[in-house]
């Protein structure tokens, strides 16, 4: 079969190191499932009762036939049937117990295993979330994980109830004509190297079929987050298209997969029907002349068509073992990518109260190999306010990713009162700053939620006040179900002025001693502008504010206003300085003034 590999450009195709069974299993085993060694042993009993009596209902079959059948005893009859009775009770008990417990094990384990991934991701720095898209950071979490557990369970109960009954199978046979055994396995060899085939064949394919999944998680999700823009540029039979495209390729993938796993299972089917065909051919010369019983020939035969099916299982749990494989070395990636933006063992807990001037120092940054910051240096006086303004790509919101360390300078340095943040513990260093953007990011929660964000310390009255601040309570009334209502998906259930004042409210409860305020006006119309800039004055007060904005007539009255073009402040004064230059600030005014007034 054709290799396959995704078609689609958003596949990003992640490089995954092939590892040995064993060191897979191993890390699966030490980082999820060790903790439920005592119920895994427990089930693991059960399930060896539960294939064991396999062996014991072939073995029975010869004192039937030999005893009660041919040798007419009928008394015999009773204890012969209340033995086979008895071995469908005990297989019934330990099937349901050991199901109960597996299936408690595997739930466990899945939620263990998104709930770590979910927890990991979210403390990987920027730049790994810039090259994965949303969706197939989801597809790695949701799909990835449940496809695992899934196979994990199979294998783990095929392994002990399977591997179990396949023994005591063999040991019934042995017991009975060893040379009889020899024969029927005679065409087990046969299976080695094309096991060993299929298994890598299969691991590739599962491998592409993830990759595939992840890559149509990330499609829809951009679909639906692109859903106006999609329809504005009437680019439904496109995306269509696309969405198409990738279905294909799953379906031509997994399909191939599953072929592989079947290819597994038919060789222990073939190598059944050789097996058969030599001890029934053997083994009938034997009956006829007498050396062995109709009894022993049926107990042998019945446990060798027992023997074979747990062996047909077995074989195919090899592929279903490369398809858990291929999604465990996916896991184990993403669970030893390392974040760039980590805290020192010996960071910085406890600043104080007066946390000083903000001062970048000769600051280099690069996007890439594209720099973006170059030789950046000014200081934001602490407790008052200072603009960044400048044209698109000037760095100004870079600036902001810097402060709070979503990046990192390759070069220069950034401190806070003469403290260096990168000494500063991470955790520490973010609880300074409220952040209020263009765009202000809400979660599909109630707007009381969206406020609050889990914190239960908030009294009613200062959550009163802070509404009041940020003029939420201005369309509160409007809405039927007050602070309850659900904002929607990102926060698409209110307008933009009222997804800012809901923003304000947020920042203004966590009263943090820097405020950074990125654009927050700029898509407003007038009247929302108006109300939203009053509550952004409040919420400036007493504190050291760094404002990015477009509109120069929302920073005039700012302490300090920093020019920016390609990295570097190229001017910086009060508005009033900065007009009378005539330089850079000034003919970005008059650009501005000039558009307004057209």
């Amino acid at each position: 079969m054709a290799e396959n590999t995704p078609s689609d450009p958003a596949v990003q195709a992640t490089p995954v190191r092939t590892q040995s069974d064993g060191k897979l299993f191993g890390w699966l085993w030490g980082r999820f499932l060790r903790q439920h060694r005592g119920k895994l042993i427990i089930a693991f009993i059960l399930m060896a009762i539960e294939g064991s009596m396999l062996g014991l209902l072939s073995y029975m079959l010869q004192p039937m036939f030999d005893t009660v059948f041919v040798g007419g005893d009928r008394q015999a009859a009773y204890w012969v049937g209340g033995v086979i009775f008895g071995i469908f009770a005990v297989r019934a008990v330990t099937t349901v117990g050991q199901r109960a417990l597996l299936t408690q094990i595997a739930q466990k384990t899945e939620g263990q295993i998104k709930s770590d991934l979910a927890q990991h991701l979210m403390r990987l720095d920027m730049g790994f979330h810039q090259k994965n898209p949303p969706g197939y950071l989801i597809e790695r979490v949701q799909g990835d994980v449940l496809g695992v557990n899934q196979v994990w369970m199979a294998l783990v109960t095929g392994a002990g109830r399977d591997a179990v009954a396949l023994i005591a199978l063999l040991a019934v046979v042995l017991s009975i004509d060893w040379v009889w055994t020899l024969v029927a396995l005679i065409g087990l060899p046969l299976m080695i190297v094309p096991s060993q085939l299929m298994q890598k064949f299969v691991r590739r394919k599962s491998t592409n079929a993830r990759e595939v999944a992840a890559s149509m998680s990330t499609r829809l999700d951009e679909i639906f987050h692109g859903i106006a823009p999609i329809k504005l540029n009437r680019l439904e039979d496109y995306q269509d298209q696309r969405y198409r495209g990738l279905i294909t390729t799953r379906v031509r993938v997994e399909v191939e997969a599953a072929i592989g796993r079947a290819m597994m299972s038919g060789l222990a089917d073939l190598i059944a029907g050789i097996g058969f065909f030599a001890v029934l051919i053997y083994g009938a010369n034997d009956i006829i002349s007498g050396e062995k019983t109709i009894g022993q020939f049926m107990s042998f035969f019945t446990a060798m068509g027992f023997a074979f099916e747990p062996l047909r299982r077995l074989a195919g749990l090899a592929g279903i073992w490369q398809t858990a494989a291929a999604g465990i070395e996916r896991l184990q990636d993403l669970f030893e990518t390392d974040a760039s933006q980590i805290s020192r063992a010996d960071a910085i807990t406890d600043l104080p109260d007066a946390i000083g001037n903000i001062t970048l120092s000769d600051v280099d940054l690069l996007y890439g190999d594209a720099p973006v910051l170059n030789g950046l240096s000014f200081t934001a006086e602490a407790g008052k306010t200072t603009a960044l303004v400048g044209a698109s790509g000037a760095g100004k919101s870079t600036v902001f990713n810097l402060l709070t360390r979503l990046n990192d300078p390759v070069k220069g340095a950034v401190t806070i009162g003469g403290t260096d943040i990168t000494s500063v513990d991470l955790g520490t260093l973010r609880s300074l700053y409220s952040v209020v953007t263009q765009d202000a990011m809400l979660f599909d929660e109630t707007i009381r939620e969206n406020i609050l964000l889990g914190r239960k310390d908030i009294s009613e009255e200062a959550l009163q006040a802070a509404l009041e601040a940020a003029f939420v309570t201005d369309f509160l009334p409007s809405l039927e179900r007050g602070l309850d209502t659900q904002a929607g998906p990102r926060g698409s259930a209110l307008s933009g002025g009222q997804r800012q004042r809901v923003a304000i409210a947020r920042a203004l409860l966590r009263d943090t001693p820097i405020l950074l305020l990125d654009e927050a006006t700029s898509a407003l119309d007038t009247r929302s502008e108006q109300m939203v800039q009053a509550a952004l004055d409040k919420l400036s007060t007493g504190r050291t504010t760094l404002v990015i904005a477009h509109r120069l007539s929302t920073i005039q009255q700012a302490d300090k206003i920093i020019v920016m073009d390609a990295g570097r402040v190229v001017e910086e004064g009060s508005h009033t300085d900065l007009l009378a230059k005539g330089g850079a600030y000034a003919a970005l005014h008059a650009a501005q003034f000039s558009e307004d007034t057209a």
